[in-house]
């Protein structure tokens, strides 16, 4: 790790505690956890993956950050996404509207995989780093199984695709734009702001400071 975390990939590491160890998530090298200096942060030797950056009030900031990305999904879903308009015809769809348009067969498999990855999964997340966070923040003790809750916050992760929905739809409506008169309506507005704001607050979250927090609390 770089600045001030010793790495160790030899036998360096004997000795030391399990608690004290961390691993890459990217290419699990194995490393001793240190906080780095004030505005350092601890970066893999191998991959250069950043594994802990502490920020000043990063707690305040992501729990911000954290509320609006829940009330953007929240709103998303029941705004209108698209207007689209052919020959003197219009019609506007929003999320929720195409999410139950397959109503049979294995396309409603496809729907609720739909509604869940762009608003479930990620309204979930939220709601469980909200539940860990606030606790930590306010300097009270942490919640009943919040490092349980901060786990499973981690491990959605990756099946949180708001941003890619947007990214995606993005991408499609280019490719489209010759065949009709496209409008975006307020929901596509938000899952744009969306794509900032968890990017924003991905790169806030500290997991070796919330888990540090957690342990210390328990304790």
């Amino acid at each position: 790790m770089a600045h001030d975390t010793a790495a160790a990939h030899d036998g360096a590491l004997l000795g030391v505690a399990t608690e004290e160890l961390m691993a890459c998530p990217t290419c699990d090298s194995l490393y001793r956890a240190r906080m780095p200096d004030h505005g350092g942060r601890a970066v893999c030797d191998v991959c250069h993956t950043v594994l802990i950056s502490p920020r000043d009030k990063a707690g305040l900031n992501i729990i911000a950050l954290t509320l609006a990305v829940t009330m953007l999904v929240t709103a998303a879903v029941f705004f209108p996404f698209l207007e689209i308009h052919v020959s003197g015809l219009g019609n506007k769809a929003s999320i929720l509207d195409v999410a139950t348009s397959f109503r049979s067969g294995l396309m409603i498999v496809l729907s609720v995989a739909t509604i869940a990855m762009i608003v479930l999964i990620p309204l979930l997340r939220t709601l469980l780093l909200l539940y860990v966070l606030v606790p930590v923040v306010m300097n009270l003790p942490p919640a009943a199984h919040a490092r349980r809750a901060f786990r499973l916050s981690q491990q959605m992760k990756p099946w949180a695709m708001s941003e890619i929905f947007a990214i995606g739809c993005a991408v499609a409506l280019v490719k489209v734009a010759d065949l009709a008169q496209i409008g975006f309506g307020p929901a596509f507005w938000m899952f744009s702001l969306l794509v900032v704001i968890v990017v924003i607050n991905d790169s806030y979250l500290c997991s070796w400071s919330v888990w540090k927090s957690l342990e210390r609390d328990e304790d």
